[in-house]
């Protein structure tokens, strides 16, 4: 440390005293070379980066003899999105934490209904190989708070805490070019689904094995259930984050995952992204959205030809928040 800031003083000096006797492309030149050792001193004082985004908004309509027809309602919603990042010589370790919980009530209807929920954990660390690509390791875990219904039936629920709930253990290449975007790419990944509420494994939702019965030999059972399913394949995160203008900032994760051991080759999609509009120092508006597929997950399908059918297909969510935004 004292050699870096005596080097940075010894330049500072050169380039004082004569400043009259080098030309400008020397000066710059020098000039670049402070930089650069300064930037060197912060990296090695502060190795770590810690920020994020953190969000409560609500939204209230109100109607009285609305010609148009519509319900009233209340909903509120909350957001977590915080990281913190340690950089120093040839290690990096990016860990990222977000949380997402809301609820509304509509009409006459006395019950808060639930309309996002998330939990989600990851940690990658990397060692330097060369030039931009590190070698990694990389963990995700991930789940929801509360019960989760099919919506107006609340009285038999489709999901809980820990069911599902997903793990990811990696390990492959980090390309990092700066601090706005990294692409880690494994040939090697685990993919843990456990659904650990025995009411929802025995019916086999989220991929895990079912229970089966035989009715002709008095139910008796031919397949015991499982509350776990293991995946072997491919992973691919891609991450993207940058300041669009003073008052905005966007960020953006796709993951991508296909598992060795499926014939099909089917590939689970699940991309997000968070954009956040400034307003003043605490008043923000957030505009979240998740896009998955998992062609082991069943979902009561809505689109054009298929409306009514169980089967896997294209999850999108939405979530638009305006309220008191703390960002750092």
């Amino acid at each position: 440390m004292k050699k870096i800031l005596f080097n940075i003083a010894l330049i500072l000096l050169t380039a004082s005293s004569f400043a009259q006797d080098v030309t400008k492309d020397d000066a710059a030149k020098l000039q670049a070379e402070a930089d650069k050792l300064k930037s060197m001193v912060a990296d090695t004082a502060k190795p770590w980066k810690i920020g994020g985004v953190i969000s409560i908004n609500g939204q209230q309509v109100s109607l009285t003899n609305w010609a148009a027809g519509g319900n009233a309602s209340i909903s509120l919603g909350g957001l977590v999105n915080v990281f913190a990042k340690y950089k120093k010589g040839k290690s990096t370790w990016d860990n990222s934490l977000e949380l997402g919980y809301g609820v509304i009530k509509q009409g006459d209807n006395k019950k808060w209904w639930k309309n996002d929920d998330k939990i989600q954990f990851t940690s990658k660390y990397g060692r330097q190989a060369f030039k931009k690509w590190y070698y990694s390791a990389l963990v995700d875990a991930r789940s929801q708070f509360a019960n989760g219904y099919n919506y107006p039936n609340d009285s038999i629920y489709i999901s809980k805490f820990l069911s599902p709930a997903y793990g990811l253990a990696s390990i492959g290449m980090d390309y990092k070019p700066n601090d706005h975007f990294s692409l880690f790419i494994s040939p090697i990944t685990g993919k843990f689904t456990i659904v650990n509420d025995v009411t929802l494994a025995r019916v086999g939702a989220f991929g895990v094995q079912k229970e089966i019965r035989d009715p002709e030999n008095g139910g008796a059972i031919t397949q015991n259930y499982k509350t776990h399913r293991e995946e072997f394949g491919a992973y691919l995160k891609a991450q993207y984050q940058t300041k669009v203008m003073d008052n905005v900032t966007f960020q953006t994760v796709l993951e991508l995952f296909t598992n060795y051991l499926d014939k099909g080759h089917n590939i689970d999609v699940n991309w997000t992204t968070l954009t956040t509009f400034k307003v003043n120092k605490f008043i923000s508006a957030t505009l979240a959205t998740q896009l998955i597929y998992d062609n082991d997950i069943n979902v009561t399908r809505n689109t054009p030809g298929k409306v009514g059918e169980i089967g896997p297909d294209v999850q999108f969510k939405q979530v638009l928040g305006v309220g008191f935004t703390y960002k750092f």
